[in-house]
């Protein structure tokens, strides 16, 4: 299970530093993909098989199949050389405006990878208490 914030650069040559706690379970290859709110989602390949055959799931609505092509098209295979470093492709970076300080969180069944801009204008907490009530819907308990 990936959990915790880990806070990164990107060197001269494009490349991140993936933390060495959640390489551990990521693997050295891996698929990063578009996420949601401007970051990239990271997935091991078994959870990234697993999240395909939801996709594969869906009905054959144009909303569906908008959803499917929304992953599948941003989607790239990630391998991390020896020191731990991966290269996203410049279409990804631009996407989630990489360009600098990058934060890793870990979110259970994969990775978000943030600008550390973006990660800072989305981690307000706020109303929490009220979140935590409106998920107690879905058998969310504290």
């Amino acid at each position: 299970m990936f959990m915790g914030e880990y806070n990164h650069t990107i060197d001269a040559k494009s490349r991140i530093i993936v933390p060495s706690r959640l390489r551990e379970e990521l693997g050295d290859r891996f698929v990063v993909t578009l996420g949601l709110e401007g970051c990239l989602f990271a997935y091991p390949y078994d959870e990234w098989n697993h999240f395909v055959e939801e996709l594969r799931k869906l009905p054959g609505t144009q909303e569906a199949r908008q959803l499917q092509r929304y992953f599948m098209a941003g989607a790239a295979d990630c391998e991390a050389d020896k020191q731990g470093r991966i290269l996203i492709p410049a279409k990804l970076r631009e996407y989630a405006a990489l360009e600098k300080d990058v934060v890793f969180i870990g979110m259970m069944n994969k990775v978000e990878i943030w600008s550390r801009e973006r990660w800072e204008k989305n981690r307000t907490f706020e109303g929490m208490d009220e979140i935590a009530d409106r998920m107690a819907e879905y058998g969310l308990s504290f």
